[in-house]
């Protein structure tokens, strides 16, 4: 009797042999030649919530004290360019990053807002706000990396830390392939904060010899094929099963995920917090160590690594500051700072783009309400109109400041860019031309972003 092997596939009967791993991570292995990658790799650390662009980024010491707020800006490596009091240790590597003042756009929605950010799509499906995960949804980067410049390592091309995250009922998009596939959706790799970390997936109960059975099994099957010439992407040689294959037990990949390996000097430098009063003051205790584990992974051929911060972390609608100054800045001020400084120090940093990225800002005045959740009087409501990203690496130019807001922080006033223009930023820098045109699952062609790279970022 033979079987074909995509109607196994169709019936999950692979799934039950415990092969569900090769299964999200086989992909239809596909270069785009014609595009020339500057960086190599992409950390994106994606502060949810929405941080305060007044509080952090781009201060207004002169403005009136309900927009201004009670922090003192301080002077950086990047002459001209000052920051938040609490952010000490970034102000030391302002002079590799590159600070864009003027994000725009125009949902108040977290989830649809991060969608947008995410992904470089506008967040509607017709009518209707995209507010979570859908096999319809435009991929983000990362998904996109791993379709179109795929590696041959043992790794996974495309890795999420810690975890997903969850909002008024939904799964935030902007995290799975969407219409790729689920063949591209990231490998989730759980919390290295925590003291009895293990990879999802990785432990010992699913050891080599038991997935060699599984895979010579796998084999088996293949041979009681009966299409002379099946489809490239179900050969038995199908790389992307002998990349999950490694991904468990090739000692390279399972180091790769092992932070003992660094020096207790280094793992300080990113911070170990993990106070209870950390995390319940709203703070970010897997932070540091997520980051360090980004490090490593892109070191080892990761294409794309994304750190949520998480839990809505930065959405201030109350006690901003207490917020702020206890639990936020302290891990992002260590944990960014290091990560920059790593990089360089590594060399890597040319070669690896850091993107810092949020689904929008904090009102400019104190109280001001914009959204259902609204804001106390010590508390900042969601502000998408004008807000902050930053850059660093691959390519990008090291020590300026794009783009300008008015004397509230409220709109811009030069230099306005888009959520499109952002995803062709990223696109740009990592070598893949964003009008590149990718197909959804009815094969229409859509196109990757349809904003414009930012010039200045590249002179």
């Amino acid at each position: 009797m033979t079987f074909r092997r995509r109607q196994l596939l169709q019936a999950g009967s692979l799934g039950a042999l415990g092969l569900s791993l090769p299964a999200v991570l086989r992909s239809e292995q596909r270069r785009d030649s014609s595009s020339r990658r500057r960086a190599k790799s992409c950390i994106l650390f994606f502060m949810e919530g929405g941080p305060s662009q007044i509080d952090l980024w781009d201060m207004k010491p002169s403005a009136p004290q309900n927009v201004r707020g009670p922090y003192r800006p301080i002077a950086t490596s990047l002459p001209g360019m000052q920051l938040c009091e609490h952010l000490p240790l970034l102000a030391r590597q302002m002079h590799h990053l590159s600070v864009v003042r003027s994000v725009s756009h125009t949902f108040v929605d977290h989830n649809a807002s991060s969608y947008f950010m995410l992904t470089g799509q506008a967040p509607l499906r017709g009518s209707q706000l995209i507010r979570g995960s859908s096999p319809s949804n435009a991929p983000p980067y990362g998904s996109v990396l791993a379709k179109l410049q795929p590696t041959e390592r043992a790794l996974p091309d495309y890795v999420h830390l810690p975890k997903r995250m969850f909002n008024c009922g939904h799964f935030i998009p902007g995290v799975l392939a969407g219409f790729l596939g689920d063949t591209f959706d990231p490998f989730i790799a759980g919390d290295p904060s925590q003291s009895d970390y293990r990879v999802p997936g990785l432990d010992k109960q699913m050891g080599e010899e038991r997935f060699g059975r599984r895979r010579s099994l796998l084999g088996l099957l293949d041979r009681g094929l009966d299409e002379p010439r099946p489809p490239r992407s179900v050969t038995r040689k199908d790389v992307f099963y002998e990349k999950a294959f490694s991904l468990i037990t090739a000692s390279e990949a399972r180091d790769a995920f092992r932070l003992d390996k660094e020096s207790e000097a280094v793992r300080a430098r990113y911070g170990m917090r993990r106070s209870v009063a950390g995390v319940r003051g709203g703070g970010l205790p897997h932070l540091g160590q997520c980051l360090l584990l980004a490090r490593r992974l892109v070191e080892r051929g990761v294409r794309l690594v994304s750190v949520w911060a998480g839990g809505q972390a930065f959405d201030g609608h109350k006690q901003h500051y207490k917020s702020l100054t206890d639990g936020l800045c302290p891990p992002v001020d260590r944990g960014l700072s290091a990560l920059i400084g790593d990089l360089e120090d590594r060399g890597m940093l040319q070669d690896t783009l850091v993107a810092c990225l949020s689904e929008f800002g904090r009102t400019p005045k104190l109280g001001q309400v914009t959204s259902s959740a609204g804001a106390t009087s010590d508390g900042r409501d969601h502000w998408p109109h004008c807000f902050t990203a930053l850059f660093a690496g691959g390519g990008i130019k090291a020590g300026y400041v794009h783009g300008r807001s008015d004397r509230l922080a409220a709109y811009p006033v030069a230099d306005r860019v888009t959520p499109q223009d952002v995803a062709a930023t990223i696109y740009t820098a990592l070598g893949v031309d964003p009008r590149q045109r990718i197909h959804d699952q009815f094969q229409r062609p859509q196109t990757l972003a349809e904003g414009e790279p930012i010039a200045a970022l590249f002179a």
